[in-house]
């Protein structure tokens, strides 16, 4: 099963106009423009570089650059691209309703927007803060060329912002949720522009479709399309449908036969909805509802671990992980991306992954604890299939779950702590979802379907037996601690 990930071609460097130039643009158009640049903040509702571009009274150009130079080995997955594509559609949709449009560069971002600069006389550009390691050099770049205005909008509060006693910033997630719970609710979500003012010419703009971004050869997004609508009507229409379910959340989200999640990560992921607006629409829902909402505040406090530690997708933040023998089993990895382990449960998250774009919570815990705790394969691997395979793949939430499960991170589960999926199987009733993703076995009983006794035709033996992988991971673990 190959991954998702496509080429994509680089910018050119791009010349800076002069003087003359500049004040010959805006001359002749009347008032200089503002650039909006946006990244995974692909809305109108609750959008502050929109909305200080809008108040600005100036001409608005929004740009979306694909720049995959800058995010070199994180530049999106294949899903990702896919959940893109058809985002930054249906924004341009919604811009042409204001009497606007959207603007599609691919190159270097500071050069693609030095060249908006020189072709229409923007000076500024008005974007939302990003914290990712690579977005966070690109606005280094951009400040440049342009004078950058960047706003806080893609959290419940800026991260970096929610500090200890002593000013530090926090590490663990309990103390870092009740310091965040303090300062709830988050600002009320601002309204979205009724005109956004058009500039005198309009840059040019690539046609998105020549980017390639859809499968072709094969098209295997048949199931996203199914299940997903990219863009921000999708993403409210997803939020009203779980605010009915809210107050159940800590009751259901652990089932994954029954749609007990919001679903919405995805839509906060690509900034198509403000976890503000998700936080107003379900706070007085009651019952279990705070359990959610303390979901949100994990999306803050990964963004909050990743500006610590910038690194975090790539190196164990616990040192004396770097000396863990990891195994290096192609065809035991290979396997567990198929969906083709023999446990049930692990195999229906695989697949459903493959399908979707996504996999329900707790099966994603549990099939990531197999792979680095059954198979003894690096955390990383894993982090790096789900980065291409989910349509959420967020570099903070990614990085900082994987080194939850795997025990190398400065907030984890403990190493020791292995996850027996034939336990968690029938503890969390996952019949029905088995049988969805896994037909083979749709005809065993409930009884039977967690850990069938043979494998029935078509359906691979288990990899390894729970007990034996038990006992080479502990006996992992153990020698890694002698050689520390």
């Amino acid at each position: 099963m190959a991954g998702r990930n496509t080429e994509v071609s680089r910018g050119v460097p791009a010349q800076l106009p002069s003087a003359q130039q500049e004040r010959a643009i805006v001359t002749s158009s009347g008032t200089a423009p503002t650039i909006v640049w946006l990244r995974r903040d692909l809305r109108l509702a609750d959008q502050p570089a929109f909305a200080a571009a809008a108040e600005s009274g100036a001409p608005v150009i929004p740009v979306y650059v694909l720049d995959d130079d800058v995010a070199k080995k994180y530049a999106m997955g294949g899903a990702s691209r896919w959940w893109l594509h058809h985002s930054l559609a249906s924004l341009d949709a919604d811009l042409r309703k204001l009497g606007s449009r959207l603007i599609l560069r691919r190159g270097k971002v500071h050069e693609e927007l030095a060249k908006i600069r020189r072709d229409t006389g923007a000076r500024t550009v008005h974007a939302v803060r990003h914290y990712e390691p690579w977005w966070r050099n690109a606005e280094k770049a951009v400040a440049k060329v342009l004078s950058l205005e960047c706003h806080d909008g893609n959290y419940l509060a800026p991260p970096g912002s929610v500090t200890t006693g002593s000013g530090g910033m926090y590490k663990i997630y309990t103390p870092f949720w009740r310091a965040l719970s303090e300062r709830m609710p988050p600002h009320d979500p601002l309204a979205k522009p009724h005109k956004l003012e058009a500039p005198a010419h309009w840059p040019a703009s690539d046609d998105l479709a020549d980017w390639d971004l859809l499968p072709s050869k094969p098209d295997w997004a048949g199931g996203m399309r199914e299940e997903w609508t990219p863009g921000e009507a999708g993403a409210r229409k997803r939020l009203r449908a779980f605010v009915e379910k809210a107050r159940k959340y800590e009751e259901s989200r652990n089932l994954p036969s029954i749609e007990g999640t919001s679903r919405l990560s995805p839509h906060l992921h690509f900034g198509e909805i403000s976890p503000a607006t998700v936080w107003h629409a379900v706070a007085d829902a009651g019952g279990s509802v705070r359990t959610f909402l303390g979901e949100l505040g994990w999306r803050d406090y990964a963004q909050n671990v990743i500006l610590q530690y910038p690194e975090y997708g790539s190196r164990n933040a616990r040192d004396a992980f770097d000396a863990i023998k990891w195994r290096h089993a192609t065809t035991e990895l290979k396997a567990w991306q198929r969906g083709q382990t023999g446990y049930p449960i692990v195999d229906a998250g695989m697949r459903e992954l493959w399908h979707t774009g996504w996999m329900h919570n707790r099966v994603r815990m549990i099939a990531a604890s197999f792979l680095v705790k059954h198979l003894l394969i690096d955390w990383r691997e894993g982090e790096r299939w789900f980065w291409d395979t989910l349509v959420d793949a967020d570099y903070g939430s990614n990085a900082v779950n994987w080194q939850w499960i795997a025990g190398t991170g400065i907030d984890s589960n403990m190493f020791v702590r292995i996850m027996a999926p034939l336990t968690q199987s029938p503890k969390f009733d996952a019949a029905g979802y088995i049988r969805q993703w896994v037909p083979e076995l749709k005809h065993l009983s409930d009884e039977d379907i967690h850990d069938p006794k043979r494998a029935p035709k078509g359906y691979p033996e288990k990899i390894i037996g729970h007990a034996e992988a038990r006992a080479r991971a502990l006996a992992a673990h153990a020698a890694m601690k002698e050689e520390a």
